[in-house]
């Protein structure tokens, strides 16, 4: 297999379409609060709840969380005043991101040979 230059071009946009999920997930505090949400009720938690479970204070998990909203990963479900936050398991955003890697990974395999510098 040859890469072409649409196969990069491709590549571009994919990353493009992924970028705010990659700024997102760069964080180490929302890779942190990330894992707390996949080991936590499939139903969601509270900010303060999170908080607990982390050295951030609410309003650092809530700004973090709004930013993992923003990126198409946290969903968010209201019971009165209460807010619960969860990962969604249907994310958009993160299968594109597979694809991103997937193709990458593609095109990498197939890349011409650098030789070792």
């Amino acid at each position: 297999m040859k890469i072409t230059d649409k196969d990069i071009l491709r590549l571009g946009t994919e990353f493009e379409s992924c970028q705010k999920l990659l700024v997102a997930i760069g964080d180490e505090n929302r890779q942190r609060l990330i894992m707390i949400m996949l080991k936590g009720p499939c139903d969601g938690s509270r900010a303060a709840e999170i908080a607990e479970r982390t050295n951030l204070s609410r309003p650092a998990v809530s700004h973090h969380i709004q930013i993992l909203k923003d990126a198409g990963i946290v969903k968010s479900r209201k019971e009165g005043k209460l807010i619960y936050y969860y990962l969604d398991p249907d994310s958009e955003p993160v299968n594109d991101m597979i694809a991103l890697f997937s193709d990458m990974k593609q095109i990498m395999k197939y890349a011409p040979e650098r030789g070792e510098e």
